[in-house]
């Protein structure tokens, strides 16, 4: 596991509160800021899992 893939989950699951707490606080604005957040971290941690399997690949050549 890599910093991005962490990260990536780190921002992910902060985005999901968000998002939970704009809905229950009726305040779009915090709901939008926590999806943007999530999706956000979908991207790092794909990234992140981009990268291991580049790893992987390259170490299973060796």
């Amino acid at each position: 596991m890599n910093k991005d893939q962490i990260k990536g989950r780190v921002e992910e699951v902060k985005g999901k509160v968000k998002e939970a707490a704009g809905v229950i606080l009726d305040d779009e604005g915090l709901e939008v800021e926590g999806n943007v957040q999530k999706n956000v971290g979908k991207v790092q941690k794909g990234f992140g899992d981009l990268k291991e399997d580049v790893k992987d690949a390259i170490n299973k050549d060796d």
